[in-house]
């Protein structure tokens, strides 16, 4: 059983893996990996990459384009607005109640009398999907698009997303996978959960109704440290338990977690003569430099530790994970509210994601981590894209 990295990113470093047989390694070679720089754009905070796509419209049978798409670690689907980027010649539908179809959770049809392009064919097949950034929904034909709306709030210049979650079927991890096959390095690894709660909006992800697994990537936090002093919190697996997020730039805690965290973070900062300033939004605790020492794991601050399946698996996170620079002598600690009701009790985000070797093994349902790449003197901008 080989794995077979999938991503590889400039800011992010993920690899997701699926189990391949001997013998289909055996009848053709394969190439080592796929590799998609990501890179993060300074006004959303958004992440972002680009993949080839179907000719521009004006240029029907021209060579692929690039098309830039926000990156969604566990976005369900890769979706495109079509309607003045996107023209193929090689466009194929799925058509209505096809075994693709069913494979793919469609529960819908539709049927369009205009010309044929993508986005107007007959009797398709479609997905509904949404914009996690702006909340809007829409519905598409498989394998193909979104309209210009759905595109509000995204990164100026992207043109849809890149859903990377554990779809089996038109996933984009699941889809590429299999194609590649080397084995990333020794990691500490945690189980992939399901999702333990159901959160996501049923209109947008239909095959939830229908008892399937969330697209999305959760793993179990038994609890939480600062500075090696567990945080007394009632739990992390409530409200959808705890969640891996590119969408989201800081993470995201639900509030009564919020506020143990956060009053933890203050005494342990104070007892290092860190002094408090006045807030930032949308952050809680913000500190002056003044006492503080920059280091290359940036800021020496306490550290941030989630307890895995056992107490001996831990994610640690340093100054350069953990805190934001919203002024020249101001630092705040990157975590946010998300309120009484939050999706997940626990939302791990982009900035804590940064400079962290990730490997999804979709065969495994396993999720290995390196902690910061910063400890071992590089970084993701390192990786060799040639």
């Amino acid at each position: 059983m080989a794995s077979s990295p999938f991503i590889f990113s400039a800011l992010l470093l993920f690899t997701f893996s699926l189990s391949s047989s001997s013998s289909l390694a055996k009848q053709s070679p394969r190439p080592n990996a796929l590799v998609l720089p990501i890179t993060k754009d300074k006004t959303t905070l958004q992440y972002t990459t680009v993949i080839n796509s179907g000719t521009s419209r004006d240029k029907p049978g021209t060579p692929l384009v690039a098309a830039s798409l926000v990156f969604d670690l566990g976005g369900g689907h890769l979706w495109v607005e079509t309607d003045t980027y996107y023209w193929s010649t090689t466009f194929q539908t799925s058509h209505c109640n096809s075994p693709m179809c069913y494979r793919a959770g469609s529960h819908g049809c539709s049927r369009c009398y205009s010309d044929y392009r993508p986005g107007c064919n007959a009797d398709p097949c479609t997905l509904t999907f949404k914009n996690p950034v702006n909340g809007m929904v829409d519905t598409g034909d498989i394998a193909s698009e979104g309209t210009r709306d759905l595109l509000n709030g995204l990164a100026n210049g992207t043109v849809g997303m890149a859903g990377m979650g554990r779809h089996p079927v038109i996933g984009l991890p699941s889809q590429f996978a299999k194609a590649f096959g080397i084995k990333i390095s020794k990691l500490t690894t945690t189980p992939l959960l399901v999702n333990p709660v159901l959160v996501a909006d049923p209109i947008v992800y239909e095959p939830f109704v229908y008892g399937e697994k969330s697209p999305e990537y959760y793993i179990g936090v038994t609890a939480i440290k600062i500075n090696e002093k567990t945080v007394p919190i009632n739990g992390t697996t409530g409200l959808g338990g705890t969640k891996l997020s590119t969408v989201n730039p800081y993470t995201v805690l639900e509030t009564s977690i919020f506020k143990a965290v956060t009053s933890a973070f203050v005494r342990e900062a104070t007892a290092r003569n860190i002094t408090r300033v006045p807030s930032v939004k949308p952050f809680g605790p913000c500190f002056s430099t003044k006492n503080v020492v920059v280091t290359r794991l940036g800021y020496a601050v306490p550290e941030f530790q989630l307890v895995l399946q056992s107490k001996d698996v831990l994610w640690r996170f340093f100054g350069a994970n953990s805190m934001v620079s919203v002024r020249s002598d101001v630092i705040c600690l990157g975590f946010v509210d998300g309120g009484v009701n939050a999706e997940t009790s626990v939302m791990i985000g982009g900035l804590q994601l940064e400079d962290n070797l990730i490997e999804i093994d979709l065969a495994k349902n396993t999720l290995g981590f390196s902690s910061t790449l910063l400890g071992r003197q590089t970084n993701c901008a390192n990786f060799n894209f040639t």
